[in-house]
């Protein structure tokens, strides 16, 4: 059976990453595909379990180094359980957030060193890493307006601040310049069925289908 792919979805809070998931999801199953949808951190029991430590409560809750492990964690227990079985067993995988995610927050965000965050990601990920990352860009004030329109527990991370968030947005759009093979940014302000169309284009283009 041949492998399948993997793709992720990276950007701030509020870029619409999640309803770009599940309509790229919605048009890999009609070209016939079979096809995972799943996020970070989350994706497998454990993981789950940790995605409430670090996306619930106070905002300093945590030591910067204490949440890349927590994530990475969780991230560990997502690809060896989850994402590496559907890949093997020919599946294609979309995920909302994987390792730049945790480049861009705890080593952009919160200042953990790049190369000490780059050493616990590889364990985190375990061999495995996106064929395809779409990083949908979104000015900070937009996105942070999007969000906070949502009824959500899991906002600790939109509580950081605009100059973080500012931070994040900076980090994503320095991983598209350093691999532009991986990595394509599209504008996320406009109409959502626009949005998605480029995303298929990419898709389609970069992936050969």
């Amino acid at each position: 059976m041949a492998h399948g792919r993997f793709i992720t979805f990276e950007g701030g809070e509020g870029a619409g990453k999640s309803t770009q998931v599940e309509r790229l999801g919605e048009r890999l199953r009609a070209d016939g595909h079979d096809v995972l949808i799943t996020r970070e951190p989350g994706g497998a029991p454990g993981a789950l379990e940790i995605r409430r430590l670090l996306v619930e409560g106070a905002v300093e809750r945590w030591e910067p180094v204490s949440e890349l492990l927590l994530h990475n964690a969780a991230r560990h227990e997502h690809v060896c359980k989850t994402i590496a079985p559907a890949l093997a067993a020919g599946v294609w995988v979309v995920c909302d957030r994987f390792a730049d995610s945790t480049v861009a927050y705890q080593g952009y965000g919160q200042g953990v060193a790049r190369d000490t965050v780059a050493r616990i990601n590889a364990l985190g990920a375990n061999g495995v890493s996106p064929d395809l990352t779409i990083i949908l860009d979104l000015a900070v004030a937009d996105g942070l307006a999007r969000a906070g329109g949502r009824a959500d527990v899991e906002d600790r991370y939109e509580r950081m601040g605009a100059d973080f968030h500012e931070r994040i947005r900076a980090a994503f759009l320095d991983i598209a310049r350093a691999e532009p093979d991986r990595c394509a940014v599209i504008a996320a302000a406009g109409d959502a069925d626009q949005i998605a169309a480029q995303v298929w284009d990419t898709v389609r283009t970069r992936l050969s289908i």
